[in-house]
């Protein structure tokens, strides 16, 4: 029976649900996988804080110097999020040659490359499954089971607040403020939640899933970044009536030699599967040359499904002895599209008078924006509502079109600018 001596960094949300991976399916793991996980040392900053499970106190430390300098542990497995000291620990543990497992969206978007670095120096692994998509495995099938495609395609849920709130938002008719509010008392949303609904946590998860897709490395900073914060109700209700339910996606697309890669709301059809995914749970959509599109799809966070990813990394990390496996880029810096090629939603509210719709389609026209679909909605006294759906335009068009709009005197505001993906 091969034995594995693990520290675990961290015994919150995450850290638990390892133990309670572990104290259920540990027995399950050793007859399967011909391995035992024992955990030595557990890093917290509060000794006497009461735990949602029970460990051995004499495995608690406020000392990562114990952790490091103990020679029977092989495998360090880190969960106590945010950039440092977590980036510090992780180095620090490659540089001793102990493989690390990472739940770490931040550590790694940022400092992959270092990482990577003093992993191959040291001969140390390095594992990250549990950075994107909490339990849905889908980093080691884009490492290890896809090496026969050119990845297209990635549209992706993968952060459970905003899909959470929208989904609320689109059922319930509710607002946003409403819904975050609920999110927050569930525990779906943080105390501060600029993370999930500004898209930044979504957009560390593309740039870890677009390099490995891509085999380019697709830094945080390539990336086009806007949140939920904006989409009203009134969007809601309109997409339905066009046919277009409302999503946060991650999207990354590599078309001749360029990426591009992004991070807003998106009106998808209705029918499209990632429409479907409901609440907290996360769907990832990849089209490969060869083998067409598959989906991958569950629950995206929380303790006993992101504590499966983390064991299962253990688990490989002590089959392969803790060596590390290279991961090769075919190029190091792409060229990155920031004016891709989409259809676009536009509210706008004018003044109801004749010869406005003509004046703004007339501004559309000088501007290649073609209209797929023009609705009035609303009238409020002496305003109405004006909604737009272009045929596929550039990014740069679009924006240079809507900036002559705001200064027509016929146009009161320009509500909201969505992206659309049939």
């Amino acid at each position: 029976m091969k034995k594995i001596g693990v520290a675990l960094l961290g015994l919150g949300n995450i850290g638990s649900g390892v133990m309670k991976v572990l104290q259920e399916n540990g027995e399950l793991i050793k007859c399967r996988e011909g391995m035992e996980i024992e955990v030595k040392r557990i890093l917290v900053r509060n000794l006497k804080k009461k735990r949602s499970v029970e460990v051995d106190p004499a495995l608690l430390t406020d000392d990562f110097n114990q952790i490091i300098n103990d020679g029977s542990i092989d495998i360090i497995a880190e969960f106590m999020g945010g950039e440092m000291p977590a980036f510090t620990y992780i180095s620090e543990a490659l540089k001793r040659g102990k493989s690390v497992i990472t739940a770490n969206k931040e550590v790694i978007a940022k400092h992959w490359d270092e990482l990577e670095e003093e992993a191959k120096r040291s001969g140390a692994g390095l594992y990250f499954e549990a950075s994107v998509a909490g339990g849905i495995p889908i980093i080691k099938p884009l490492r290890r089971s896809l090496q026969a495609n050119r990845i297209l395609t990635l549209m992706g849920i993968i952060n459970g607040t905003t899909n959470f709130i929208l989904t609320r938002m689109s059922e319930e008719g509710r607002t946003f403020e409403d819904v975050l509010s609920e999110a927050q008392r569930r525990g779906y949303a943080e105390p501060d939640p600029t993370a999930d609904i500004e898209g930044y946590d979504a957009r560390y998860k593309l740039s870890i899933l677009s390099t490995l897709c891509f085999r380019n490395r697709v830094r945080v900073d390539n990336i086009y970044c806007e949140g939920i914060r904006g989409v009203a109700a009134d969007d809601i209700k309109y997409a339905k009536e066009l046919g277009f339910g409302i999503k946060l996606l991650a999207i990354a697309k590599k078309l001749n030699g360029k990426i591009e890669a992004r991070v807003h709301p998106t009106f998808i059809p209705l029918s499209h599967p990632l429409y479907a995914v409901r609440d907290s749970y996360n769907a990832i959509f990849i089209k490969g040359d060869m083998v067409g599109d598959i989906m991958f799809y569950g629950r995206g966070a929380g303790d006993l499904p992101t504590a499966s990813a983390i064991v299962s990394d253990i688990v490989t990390a002590g089959q392969n002895n803790g060596a590390h496996h290279s991961f090769r880029l075919e190029v190091e810096k792409p060229e990155i599209e920031d004016n891709w090629i989409d259809e676009y939603y536009m509210r706008l509210v004018v003044l109801d008078k004749p010869g406005v719709l003509a004046e703004i389609a007339g501004i559309f026209g000088r501007h290649n924006v073609s209209l797929d679909t023009v609705m009035q909605k609303q009238r409020d006294h002496d305003h109405a509502t004006i909604i737009f759906i272009t045929h596929e335009a550039r990014e740069k068009w679009i924006h240079e079109a809507l900036e002559e709009i705001k200064r027509s005197p016929a146009v009161i505001s320009v509500e909201s600018l969505i992206r659309v993906e049939r």
